[in-house]
C-alpha cells in the first residue's frame, strides 16, 4: 500500500501548497517533489522503485495541472476528477505489487515512543498520512469541482468559486471531514453520524426560511450536494483505510 499513500500525499501537499501560495506550477511541483522524498525516505530505492515514484510524481503533476485548467474558463471540471478517480484505482489496483515500506522512514518508526505510534505498520503510516491529508485542502477541490461539473457552482465565479464574505466554510470542511474520519478510525461511527446529523440541524433555520424560496433552493442544492461530497472523501478514506 506503500504506493497509495505516496499518491495521496502528493495530492494532498499540491493542494495544500495551492492554497497557500498560488503561484503558476509552484503547487503541483511542490507535492511531486514531496512524494519522490517520501518514497525515497520509505526506502523505495532499488530500479523498478524508482520509476514507479516517477510516474507518481508524473500522476501529480497531472493532477495539479488538471485542478488549475479545471477551476479556469472553460476549463473542464470533469477532467481533474477523473484523473484523481484513476489513480485511486490504479494505486488499489496494483496494491499488492507495492513493495514493503522500509528505510529511514520504518526507522524512525520503530525509534518513536509515542503511544499513538507504537507498533503502527509503516505501510499503514503513509497511508494514514495520505488519507488524513486529503481531508484537508483535497476535500474542499474535490467538492468545488464536484460543483461545478454539476452546474451548482456558477463556472464563471472566481474560478469557480462564489463570491461570499463568509469563508469559514472553507476551515469548517476540513475540520468536519477529520473528525468524522478520527471517529470512524476509533470505531465511533455513531458518533460520526452525529456530526453529520449536527450540520443539518444547524442549517435548518436558514434552509428552511420562508423568503426568498428560489435562492433557499439553489442553497439548499448546493448545501447538500457539498455536504455528502465532503461526507463522501471522509467515508471513502476511512474504507481505504479498513
Amino acid at each position: 500500500m506503500s504506493w497509495l499513500g505516496i499518491v495521496l500525499i502528493g495530492f494532498a501537499v499540491t493542494d495544500l501548497t495551492h492554497s497557500v501560495r498560488r503561484t503558476r506550477f509552484l503547487p503541483e511541483c511542490v507535492g511531486a517533489l514531496v512524494a519522490l522524498v517520501v518514497g525515497l525516505l520509505a526506502g523505495l530505492t532499488s530500479g523498478w522503485d524508482v520509476l514507479a515514484l516517477f510516474v507518481i510524481a508524473a500522476v501529480v503533476l497531472l493532477w495539479g495541472l488538471t485542478v488549475t485548467w479545471g477551476f479556469g474558463h472553460p476549463g473542464p471540471a470533469w477532467l481533474p476528477l477523473t484523473v484523481f478517480a484513476l489513480a485511486l484505482t490504479v494505486a488499489v489496483a496494483c496494491s499488492g505489487l507495492a513493495p514493503e515500506t522500509s528505510g529511514p522512514l520504518a526507522r524512525w518508526l520503530d525509534s518513536v515512543s509515542l503511544p499513538v505510534l507504537s507498533g503502527v505498520d509503516p505501510d499503514r503510516f503513509l497511508l494514514l498520512l495520505g488519507a488524513f491529508g486529503i481531508q484537508l485542502a483535497t476535500g474542499n477541490v474535490l467538492v468545488r469541482l464536484v460543483l461545478k461539473t454539476t452546474g451548482t457552482l456558477h463556472p464563471l465565479a472566481d474560478g469557480g468559486m462564489p463570491p461570499t464574505r463568509l469563508k469559514g466554510g472553507r476551515l469548517l470542511g476540513p475540520l468536519e471531514r477529520i473528525f468524522i474520519l478520527a471517529l470512524a478510525l476509533g470505531g465511533q461511527v455513531t458518533a460520526a453520524s452525529v456530526v453529520v446529523a449536527a450540520k443539518g440541524l444547524l442549517r435548518f433555520p436558514e434552509l428552511s426560511s420562508r423568503r426568498d424560496q428560489e435562492r433557499i433552493h439553489q442553497m439548499t442544492e448546493y448545501f447538500l450536494l457539498g455536504s455528502f461530497v465532503s461526507w463522501l472523501v471522509a467515508l471513502g478514506s476511512f474504507v481505504l483505510l479498513s
